[in-house]
């Protein structure tokens, strides 16, 4: 359990507006509960941060994040346990993770304490807010901005950090159409993909879009030299079994390093599934769906946790899966990994960080 002395100023909402909400029926982003956390970067430091009621902020028309998008974010869960007490899965890997998308788009890092109290001190507050239900959980996005009001290309001087929250279900209804992208690149060697920046999403609507036209939910995307290798799909890892093995596309500057992915490939290692963590060329995967042997294939992600491809589009012909109740490894990772978050089995690597 984490104890700490507040030092935040907080300000209560003055009603809350959790009795408007279905937590039957949540649409995945488009509820949003009471409190935000603030904290602006001024004159070379963090100046003390504060929870606030959520809602409208005012900004320059000239701020720099809306001309040279210097815009990083995280996605992170809170669960509500068995015990009707509620954890935060892994704080300290979206930590890290957000302080290294900060040094490579030339942004102040957020002090890991600091960032911890807020999350703890915001979640807390709004605990009513995180859902009971075994699809729902809180879903938590700090992001960070510039703010200097300035046009030029160069780093912000200031920048604001903040966090707020908003309970979810979940993002993808039904398993996904994908479609292997050999045309359009979400991330180039020396880029910004390994980090979670703002223009890496923005890049990605148009192919998307397109892919949509043609009757697919998301893109797998290639590598940007030649295309012959998977990347991601969407918002997410990808994650493949071929012949009974599990293919996951090494990590590098071109791929994000999910907390999803690296838990499921932890748990996958535990439960002695045969695991390669390589370059996974789409010509093999090509090769597998026409012999027969492409089993399973899904991503890994906060938002979507582990999210089932029912059809994959190689370029002019679809591969359709086996039926879901064939598979053997994608459901093993979602149950147990499930099953650790919300507390109906032991936590043995200490990953639930108790609120």
């Amino acid at each position: 359990m984490i104890t700490m002395d507040t030092s935040f100023d907080v300000k209560h909402c003055k009603q809350t507006a959790i009795s408007q909400v279905d937590f039957n029926n949540i649409a995945f982003g488009k509820v949003f509960s009471d409190h935000v956390f603030v904290m602006d970067y001024v004159d070379g430091e963090w100046e003390k941060g504060s929870i606030e009621p959520f809602g409208p902020m005012s900004m320059s028309p000239a701020s720099m994040v809306l001309h040279y998008g210097q815009a990083i974010f995280e996605g992170m869960k809170a669960y509500r346990q068995q015990d009707g007490s509620v954890s935060l899965f892994r704080p300290g890997a979206n930590i890290s993770r957000f302080n290294l998308s900060a040094k490579r788009m030339c942004m102040p890092e957020v002090p890991a304490d600091i960032f911890m109290q807020a999350l703890v001190e915001l979640v807390g507050l709004d605990s009513d807010w995180v859902p009971s239900s075994s699809d729902a959980s809180l879903y938590i996005r700090p992001f960070m901005f510039a703010t200097d009001s300035h046009v030029g290309v160069r780093a912000s001087h200031t920048y604001r950090f903040m966090i707020f929250t908003c309970p979810v279900g979940a993002y993808y209804s039904k398993p996904v159409r994908v479609k292997v992208e050999t045309e359009y690149t979400r991330a180039a060697l020396g880029g910004t993909g390994a980090a979670k920046a703002a223009g890496n999403y923005a890049g990605s609507l148009y192919p998307t879009k397109l892919a949509a036209e043609e009757g697919y939910d998301q893109l797998l995307w290639t590598d940007s030299q030649t295309h012959s290798y998977i990347e991601e799909c969407g918002t997410m890892n990808a994650a493949f079994v071929v012949d009974g093995k599990l293919l996951l596309p090494a990590t590098s500057d071109t791929i994000l390093d999910g907390v999803t992915r690296k838990s499921a490939l932890q748990i996958a290692e535990d439960l002695g599934i045969d695991v390669e963590v390589r370059s996974v060329s789409v010509a093999e995967l090509e090769e597998a769906a026409k012999n027969g042997t492409f089993q399973e294939a899904f991503g890994l992600g906060t938002a979507a946790t582990v999210s089932i491809m029912c059809t994959v589009g190689f370029e002019g012909w679809n591969y359709d899966l086996p039926s879901f109740e064939s598979w053997s490894v994608a459901p093993k990772l979602r149950s147990t990994l499930e099953d650790i978050r919300r507390g109906v089995t032991e936590d043995p690597y200490g990953w639930n960080i108790p609120v």
